[in-house]
């Protein structure tokens, strides 16, 4: 049998402006089918390739895939449909699969509109790929695929159907990816230009702010052994020769007795690598004491939750952080030699031309190495979505890319948000470019941050950065075109249809479809029309998105 994984080509102007990122759902699946026996198994990263439609079509026609899979967070998920069309237009008989947070939540609405995917495959993929694929080789999966757990997908009648949930993954050390399946020449980290990797430590995350889905998708918290993780760094090292990566966690360092092993075993095994996480202020200021041990192991840049620049809006997010708190944990990570950088959500209903300039002047105050200023992205299944639903007028998912600005603030325009927000970013790296970089004395932080700032520059040049070719210079002001599909933006009306009438488009964040009381699986089944679609036009991390040098 033969499978053809595929990475949509999907562009934003957001973290990508470090390099190219390895999508590490490829090794992980491609680890997973290869231990199962499967060996006959190609990936393509037509986003890092930056292939035309037309090319990922020469490669499917070439390869006459049995199955051909593809992934999608949320601003992808136009573009994964798409791409999985190729394949069923070329080849009727391929089975297309599709994975990822957004399809495994919003399964109903995929399958509306693009009923040319055979299977969903929702939550970790790695064990359920595996029963799919091995009913798949049986011939069988039609009969079969109501009793596999954590599949979506139309019955017979054109009905959509979810079966019971899979278990989460118990042992994340059984997990075996196959690091070989990337072309590693594509990966390049720019600050250092070194190749990079996104390895997975740990998944799920205990806490639960408002405005993300991490949780929900995970379910449960669980982390690798330490010894066997490094294992894993090792090899990347050693046999890809990968000079520097980025934990995928959303909090590698909540067990502190773990993340401390998994530091002094990289220190006893003395790699050549350096490395960044994303995590939560208050685990930083846990750890004051042990910020050294961390800088030792090769820990030189931290990205920090900080989110928003008053105590207001962290209390709405449900941070459990203050203001007071961000500024102390971001100078302990200077103090001890690390990167410090600081993310901030931007372009609620709230917003003005006032707490543009507030963020901008905690910015300054904070003063962190790096700062990053993300447009609030309403995702359709988080918990804050449901509070403001009734105002959030675009759906066209395509932007929903954190760099594009979504809600409509009561008292500004969409285009001055993004307006505010690029100004923010050419006056604070203006700041660090003259007044700050060349004269930092480590000389690796140093190298570091002008190279971040080489990557920043380079993608500004070229208009990528913050997809800056949408604004444009007309007269003596500025001209923004925000790029929505004028299908998927509805007035206050429609809204109510779209939000509470018959065909309520709604995400399915617990997993329906559980075990009955008498311990079979019982599906959760939707009409045949299940969803109202919201149009066919035209995603990452990212609820899955590295935020390390993403300036």
């Amino acid at each position: 049998m033969k499978i053809l994984m595929l990475q949509p080509n999907y562009h934003c102007g957001g973290a990508e402006i470090a390099g190219n990122w390895p999508p590490s759902w490829a090794p992980y699946i491609g680890g997973a089918i290869r231990a199962a026996g499967y060996t006959n198994y190609r990936f393509v990263d037509a986003m890092a390739l930056d292939l035309s439609d037309e090319a990922v079509a020469n490669i499917i026609r070439t390869n006459q895939p049995d199955v051909v899979m593809a992934t999608a967070i949320t601003p992808m998920i136009y573009k994964a449909q798409d791409t999985l069309k190729l394949a069923k237009d070329i080849n009727p008989a391929t089975v297309t699969i599709l994975g990822g947070i957004h399809p495994s939540f919003m399964y109903g609405q995929v399958l509306a509109e693009a009923p040319w995917i055979d299977y969903i495959v929702r939550g970790e993929g790695e064990e359920i790929i595996v029963n799919l694929l091995r009913a798949i080789e049986a011939g069988d999966d039609r009969q079969r695929r109501h009793e596999i757990r954590g599949l979506a997908f139309h019955s017979d009648e054109g009905n959509v159907v979810a079966t019971p949930a899979h278990p989460p993954i118990a042992d994340l050390d059984s997990l075996t990816p196959d690091w070989s399946v990337l072309d590693w020449s594509q990966y390049i980290y720019i600050p250092l230009n070194v190749r990079v990797a996104v390895p997975n430590f740990a998944r799920g995350c205990p806490f639960t702010c408002r405005f993300c889905s991490q949780w929900k998708f995970w379910r449960k918290y669980r982390t690798r052994s330490p010894r066997k993780f490094v294992d894993e760094i090792e090899t990347l090292v050693k046999e890809h020769q990968v000079g520097f990566f980025i934990l995928a966690d959303e909090e590698p360092t909540i067990n502190q007795k773990k993340f401390v092993a998994l530091c002094e075993e990289m220190i006893a095994r003395k790699l050549d690598v350096h490395w960044g996480i994303n995590t939560r202020v208050t685990d930083i200021l846990r750890d004051a004491d042990l910020l050294p041990l961390y800088r030792r192991a090769g820990l030189v840049h931290v990205s920090l939750g900080t989110e928003a620049a008053t105590q207001m809006n962290l209390n709405r997010f449900r941070k459990e952080t203050t203001i007071q708190e961000n500024r102390r944990a971001i100078q302990l990570l200077k103090d001890n030699g690390m990167v410090a950088e600081a993310q901030f959500i931007m372009g609620l209903e709230n917003e003005t031309p006032e707490t543009l300039q507030e963020t901008y002047r905690l910015a300054l105050d904070w003063n962190p190495d790096m700062a990053n200023w993300n447009m609030y992205t309403p995702w359709p299944f988080s918990e804050l979505f449901e509070e403001l639903k009734d105002r959030v007028e675009v759906r066209d998912y395509s932007r929903y890319n954190f760099v594009t600005p979504i809600m409509q603030p009561d008292e500004m325009e969409r285009e001055d948000v993004l307006k505010g927000v690029l100004k923010m970013y050419g006056k604070f790296y203006s700041r660090k470019a003259f007044l700050e970089y060349p004269f930092i004395r480590d000389s690796f932080k140093r190298k570091y941050m002008l190279g971040c700032l080489k990557a920043f520059l380079k993608m500004t040049a070229t208009k990528r950065f913050y997809d800056l070719g949408r604004v444009k210079r007309k007269g003596l002001g500025v001209e923004v075109d925000l790029g929505f599909d004028s299908s998927k933006v509805f007035t206050r009306e429609q809204l109510t249809a779209l939000n509470d009438g018959p065909g309520a488009v709604r995400a399915d964040v617990d997993y329906l479809g559980s075990i009955s009381a008498c311990g079979g699986p019982r599906e959760q089944t939707l009409p045949p029309t299940p969803l109202v679609s919201l149009g066919r036009r035209e995603q990452a991390d990212d609820e899955d998105r590295p935020t390390v040098a993403k300036i």
